[in-house]
């Protein structure tokens, strides 16, 4: 399958979207306070992965991107 530029920009948005909101949530996990530890280990795990997958999706997106400019050149 071909990635078309509107993919690349969908695959780039979802990916800054996911830094986004887990930055956010990370800021008010470190404002909580009086939690279980695994509720801490949980949620780091999460945050973790998303941000992961965040990461992937951008790099496709950017390369889906690069692959688009050049077909059009």
């Amino acid at each position: 399958m071909k990635l078309e530029r509107k993919h690349a920009l969908v695959l780039i948005g979802i990916a800054v979207w996911n830094v986004v909101t887990y930055v956010t949530f990370i800021k008010n996990l470190a404002g909580t306070e009086g939690r279980p530890k695994g509720y801490y280990i949980a949620h780091t795990v999460l945050i973790v992965v998303n941000l992961v997958i965040a990461a992937v999706l951008g790099k496709w997106g950017v390369k889906a991107l690069k692959s688009a400019r050049i077909a059009t050149d």
